[in-house]
């Protein structure tokens, strides 16, 4: 969830040498993925004591909790694996959901649709990976290493697998890129009817438009356009339902318009003659119907804000939270529709992401090691293949073997218990259950809605950095490794966040207004997903539970009580409630609706064992807090700050 603080995505700096040396080579905090924005050069007038307070790991109040860890832990796994066993009085009632499967001779829960269908074309993305990363390297062995060339593949190689996964879907999807595109150069005309500031309303119409249509008319049949046409409809290749994933493409169309826009307003605001009329007055007509724009990127002029020279922290943080993107497109070349293309349709990115901004996308199509940036260069996104830590050899081992273990806790999950199945078999699938049971199978589905879209995000992001691009981690951490409302936003999904921040919040008043803000983000994240009332009331259940984060935030500030020793457990008394109330939100999102969560809480509270577990359950979510706590000030002695 956006904050005011949050800056604007940009570019993460490398992990300082010196901080890599203070590091042991193994630690807890390695098991975190790396973020390239989460090192921070350490401070050379402080010793790490300084930021953060002595370790506790071996202090005798977490060695009560490690006994608590080993207590209730295993009985966690425990509860949903007995529900699941065929002895089970409720096992007849979903039975028919599993399937055959590969481990141990356990059957398999794959009755979610969406796991089910990622997990069955596996095979098949594993050689289209293989296929276009072969074909992409070998373009650059045989083309000029140039933005233009790269782009020009990248547009083929994707109009061709989208004739492949969409088939006569095809030109209504480029009908679409290229209405969105001319409503995006509209941003450069002067006088006449159209204004330029009307450039974001019209993206904004358009594409939201365009998702209603698509979701009302089900991605538009040609029989029903015309009966002469009607023969297309008979081929709809591997994925027909090419509108399901539109809604990430829709950012993107949103990004490159915005961007595009913003530098118009920019070279404006900076009272210099605008490129924008040198190319106009220079290039011939043929040069310019073709899309061949010389334009700049920043931030709106909202954005902006003087190079501060102040060293001091607060100074340091709002001139991160403010400070423009440099310059991206020093050339005429770098907004035209093959480098649209290119980025709307980018294959390992575009069925699913993780998202990047155009500015991080253009930056990284050039094969010059002058590109890079320097460590302090803002450019939103990522940076450059070229001397990117996590382009290495050994980063790209590590990131591959990530996902694999990720794919086989998912196997081992759904193998030995079926909490997806007993979620689905009707309601009332809780009755002959206790208070721990009903709410293991509910954590559960919790956990397997995380790995269901953390495994398709990292492995298409693994794809995109075999491919020399590094688009942003979209999940941080585990979704068990969060006590803050606003830092779980933060870390899942973290991609689209960025987008929300750089696009939404901060235009919609950010940190001025931060609940209208919120209700409007959360609003558009809710439809955005699916034009359901359900997913509505999950957006505005979010926006109703982030309030008491931000008024504890602004009675108890860290900056002034952090010090204080009941400072640590009061925030993790905050942080219990947090973790319910986030639990609560995305059961009623994304597992068992409204109607479902209020039957789950009337168990848990409808007599004396459901109130006497949820007292211990708080209780055990205070340790878990207070273990959270300590593993972020871990981060903070090794020079790390996810901000998650």
């Amino acid at each position: 969830m956006p904050s005011s603080e949050y800056p604007p995505p940009r570019v993460p700096s490398p992990t300082p040498q010196s901080t890599l040396r203070a590091r042991s080579a193994l630690s807890v905090t390695d098991l975190t993925v790396h973020i390239p924005s989460s090192a921070r050069s350490a401070d050379p007038t402080s010793s790490p004591a300084s930021s953060a307070p002595p370790a506790r790991w071996t202090t005798p109040e977490f060695y009560l909790y490690y006994v608590v860890f080993l207590a209730v832990v295993p009985q966690m796994w425990n509860a949903a694996v007995r529900v699941s066993t065929v002895t089970h009085p409720l096992f007849w009632t979903y039975q028919h959901r599993l399937s055959e499967g590969w481990l141990l001779g356990w059957r398999v829960d794959v009755s979610d649709h969406q796991w089910r269908l990622f997990r069955s074309h596996l095979p098949l993305l594993f050689a289209l990976v293989f296929l276009h990363l072969s074909f992409s390297h070998l373009s650059r062995l045989v083309l000029p290493r140039t933005r233009t060339a790269r782009a020009r593949f990248i547009a083929i190689s994707a109009v061709a697998l989208l004739s492949a996964l969409h088939g006569s879907s095809l030109p209504k999807m480029l009908l679409i890129l290229w209405v969105n595109w001319r409503i995006g150069l509209l941003a450069t005309t002067e006088g006449g009817w159209w204004a330029r500031r009307w450039t974001p309303w019209a993206t904004w119409v358009f594409n939201a438009a365009v998702l209603f249509l698509n979701e009302t008319y089900g991605g538009y049949s040609w029989g029903s356009l015309s009966g002469s046409l009607a023969w297309l409809d008979e081929y709809k290749g591997l994925l027909p339902r090419w509108h399901i994933s539109w809604n990430i493409t829709m950012l993107r169309l949103i990004s490159f318009n915005m961007e595009l826009y913003w530098a118009v307003v920019a070279a404006k605001a900076a009272a210099l003659p605008s490129p924008l009329e040198k190319v106009r007055f220079s290039l011939p007509s043929s040069f310019m119907s073709s899309g061949h724009l010389l334009l700049r990127s920043s931030h709106p002029p909202k954005f902006q804000a003087a190079q501060s020279t102040s060293t001091s922290p607060s100074a340091t943080r709002s001139s991160r939270a403010r400070d423009p993107a440099p310059d991206p497109a020093p050339s005429a070349q770098n907004y035209t529709f093959t480098l649209y293309l290119a980025y709307a349709l980018y294959p390992p990115l575009y069925l699913a992401g993780p998202i990047l901004s155009y500015p991080a996308f253009w930056k990284q199509l050039d094969p010059s090691p002058s590109a890079a940036p320097s460590p302090t260069s803002p450019i939103t996104g990522s940076t450059p293949p070229q001397g990117d830590p996590e382009l290495r050899p050994q980063a790209l081992f590590a990131y591959a073997l990530r996902f694999l273990v990720c794919l086989l806790t998912m196997e081992l999950v759904t193998h030995s218990m079926y909490v997806v199945a007993i979620k689905d078999s009707g309601f009332g699938w809780w009755a002959g259950m206790s208070a721990f049971e009903v709410s293991m199978v509910g954590f559960w589905n919790l956990i397997v809605v995380w790995l269901k879209l953390l495994i398709p995000w990292r492995l298409f992001r693994l794809w995109a950095l075999l491919d020399g691009i590094n688009p942003p981690e979209n999940m941080v951490r585990c979704m068990a490794n969060n006590y803050s409302t606003l830092g779980f936003w933060r870390a899942w999904h973290r991609s689209y966040n960025l987008w929300i921040v750089r696009y939404l919040y901060i235009p919609l008043g950010g940190g001025a207004r931060p609940l209208l803000a919120t209700l409007c983000v959360f609003t558009f994240v809710a439809l955005w997903h699916d034009l359901s009332f359900r997913l509505l009331a999950w957006g505005w259940t979010v926006s109703l539970f982030v309030v008491p984060e931000l008024l504890s935030t602004a009675l108890l500030p860290a900056s002034k009580y952090g010090a204080r020793p009941w400072y640590r457990h009061v925030a993790a008394a905050g942080g219990v409630a947090n973790v319910l109330m986030m639990m609560t939100a995305n059961l009623v999102g994304f597992v068992v609706g409204i109607d479902g969560a209020k039957e789950l809480w009337g168990v848990m509270l409808g007599g004396w064992e459901g109130r006497v577990f949820l007292l211990v359950a708080s209780a055990c979510l205070f340790v878990a807090i207070q273990v959270m706590f300590e593993y972020r000030e871990e981060e903070r002695r090794r020079g790390i700050n996810r901000r998650c």
